[in-house]
């Protein structure tokens, strides 16, 4: 995998971008935003300045990464790709039309992967004509800086593809992966968002206030974020998708989102990347 496509330029697909090009590989990063085009030069140009500052990062490796990546405004940039990487938000309808475009978009023997964190990936691979070369590879925020990525593979993905996409992550980029089956939330969401929502619930009934509910877990239980502040960092939106889904699913109760997040959501209280959720972020 020579070169890889990566389709969306916010906070995740970004750090895709970033982990891949500081690997040696070429990058095509498509915002489809043209205005977002220098707004997304400009994350990966501050997040690998933040890197070298804190000595993660030598900054003639950093200059080097930079140059691998092609920030574009247009799909068809991603046409050569070898395996393209879906980071956009968590809406079906608009991933479903995106991998529909791939499709028709890219080489045949490409493989096509989504950063999805909640939707079921066979409806994704079903959406094209390769759902056998259709998986997931989920990565987590800050991609540069955490070192999981999930592996899912759908019902008609291959064991070749599996194997190729675990062997790039894992050997090209440095991560460790994990697999997981086809179900919503994967293994980590239907893990955390059970306890992200119990917290909001919390919150909600005035049961105690945010400062005191995550001071609770990271003084109480060492973590290193509380809960209402790692759904700031997650995305209020993200975390309420990824709840809606697993509901959807399971019909668990524990999985439905609170009233009080989906009404910061309507607000657009999104968390750090409005710089206002549970909590204020200076952005």
């Amino acid at each position: 995998m020579d070169q890889v496509g990566v389709v969306g330029g916010g906070t995740m697909g970004a750090g895709i971008a970033e982990v891949c090009a500081r690997a040696g590989v070429d990058v095509v990063l498509v915002e489809a935003n043209p205005a977002g085009v220098d707004r997304c030069r400009s994350r990966l140009e501050s997040s690998m300045q933040r890197a070298v500052r804190a000595g993660r990062l030598p900054s003639e490796q950093a200059d080097a990464a930079l140059a691998r990546i092609t920030v574009l405004a247009d799909l068809e940039g991603a046409s050569d790709a070898d395996l393209v990487i879906e980071a956009i938000p968590e809406v079906e309808s608009l991933k479903l039309d995106l991998f529909r475009r791939l499709d028709a978009l890219v080489k045949p023997d490409a493989i096509l992967a989504s950063n999805t964190s909640s939707i079921p990936l066979v409806k994704i691979a079903s959406s094209t004509d390769r759902p056998e070369r259709v998986v997931g590879v989920h990565f987590f925020n800050p991609v540069p800086v955490l070192p999981l990525v999930e592996i899912v593979g759908s019902l008609l993905t291959s064991d070749e593809t599996l194997s190729a996409v675990t062997d790039f992550t894992e050997e090209r980029l440095g991560k460790t992966t994990i697999r997981s089956r086809d179900r919503a939330g994967f293994i980590v969401n239907a893990l955390l968002v059970p306890y992200l929502l119990s917290a909001i619930r919390m919150l909600e009934s005035g049961f105690a206030t945010a400062e005191d509910i995550d001071a609770g877990m990271v003084q109480g239980c060492a973590h290193p974020l509380g809960p209402l502040a790692l759904a700031d960092l997650i995305g209020l939106d993200t975390t309420a998708a990824i709840a809606d889904s697993m509901y959807h699913e399971f019909k668990e109760p524990l999985y439905a989102p609170p009233p009080l997040l989906l009404r910061m959501v309507e607000a657009g209280l999104l968390g750090r990347k409005t710089g206002r959720g549970f909590f204020p972020h200076a952005n």
